[in-house]
């Protein structure tokens, strides 16, 4: 008796405590997990690295060295005064002084182009680019673009493996970048950031600005090299930094690889970039314009400020003081939208641009012509 009470004690035990066990397997299904550090738990979280990311793309950013031999003025032979009065002031003979410079680039195609930025080459009388443990080769001007700040060159000699170009349009403020170049001539290095923005314009750096914002560190000499994100793509040529000492303050500026690619097909077919032009220019339409203008405040569009005598806009009626509220039937948006849509139209397109005169909206049919080269700025050779 007392054996089958002690049996039946167990097996109720056992029931109560197998039940409650499933209970709380049910509920917490983490009770089975190990604890974190156990040795040997297969499930604790791996330690974030971008070292494929980074071996991805390394060896396709290149280092650049430009020369440049500048002619200065002999010094005066005489620095008295009294001297100069009575013999003048004569000059020793001139001299001729070397300028180095140094930056990156980032390799494209099979063929050895190579993209970078035009103030890295800007004037270059001789163009090397070297990869690690081997010796600096030459390389030859494709073509630039100043209003974008980029440069394609070419080296000969050398199989050099392109980078895997990525979508700059996909990326987004908070994703993890990584810049790669040649910071102050030490070597290649790799520094991490974050996007901080997208889309920054009017910063006085280039004609066409549309640039990713980093933290990434860039310093001098990582101009040309690449942005990168944590797959190994390219998304972003390093072109400036916004700083008061040189050094890195974590304001850092890359033109989105979706536009240096454009660029950069139309300089290696074309030798340079064919832009769209209509001659004429505007500002965006804030409230404080429109109220001006005699137009509703809430009206979104370009106000034209100048119009060419001759030029395509000119020749199809418009004047300034118009705005343009669409083109092809798409809102205008911002002025520098609307500067960077015409340029990048083929000349002989027809733009059916949308335009509000003297408070009449209706539709000029517009020609693009190819954009003339801008005027150098005076002092500048």
């Amino acid at each position: 008796m007392k054996i089958q009470r002690l049996a039946l004690f167990l097996l109720v035990s056992v029931s109560s405590g197998l039940g409650t066990a499933f209970l709380l397997l049910l509920l917490w299904p983490g009770l089975l997990q190990p604890p974190r550090g156990v040795e040997g738990n297969t499930n604790a979280p791996a330690v974030a690295s971008w070292a494929d990311a980074v071996s991805a793309t390394q060896d396709s950013v290149v280092n650049i060295y430009t020369t440049r031999v500048t002619r200065e003025a002999g010094q005066p032979l005489f620095r008295n005064p009294l001297l100069q009065r009575y013999f003048g002031d004569p000059r020793g003979a001139p001299h001729l002084r070397l300028e180095q410079n140094l930056g990156s680039g980032v390799v494209v195609d099979r063929n050895g182009h190579i993209i970078t930025n035009h103030h890295v080459i800007e004037g270059a009388d001789e163009i090397f680019i070297g990869v690690e443990n081997q010796a600096p080769v030459r390389a030859r001007v494709v073509g630039t673009d100043p209003e974008t700040d980029l440069a394609v060159i070419q080296a000969a000699g050398r199989d050099l493996p392109p980078a895997r170009l990525g979508d700059s349009s996909k990326q987004r403020v908070g994703d993890v970048v990584l810049a790669i170049g040649n910071p102050f001539g030490v070597g290649k290095t790799v520094t991490q950031g974050i996007i901080s923005a997208m889309d920054r314009q009017q910063l006085g750096l280039a004609t066409y600005e549309d640039f990713i914002q980093t933290d990434a560190a860039i310093n001098q000499g990582n101009s040309g090299g690449a942005l990168i994100n944590t797959q190994g793509e390219v998304i972003g040529i390093n072109t400036a930094i916004i700083s008061k000492s040189g050094g890195s303050h974590g304001i850092g500026f890359a033109i989105p690889i979706n536009l240096a690619r454009q660029v950069m097909r139309q300089i290696i077919e074309h030798g340079r970039v064919i832009r769209g032009w209509i001659g004429a220019g505007g500002v965006d339409l804030t409230p404080a314009l429109a109220k001006s203008a005699g137009v509703d405040e809430k009206l979104k569009g370009v106000y034209i400020t100048h119009v060419l005598e001759g030029g395509p806009a000119d020749r199809a009626g418009m004047v300034p003081g118009d705005i343009i509220l669409a083109v092809n039937g798409k809102p205008a948006g911002s002025a520098y939208g609307i500067m960077s849509r015409i340029a990048a139209s083929s000349p002989g397109t027809v733009l059916q641009l949308q335009v509000l005169h003297q408070g009449r909206q209706h539709t000029l049919p517009v020609e693009v012509l190819e954009r003339p080269p801008p005027e150098k700025p005076s002092g500048r050779s």
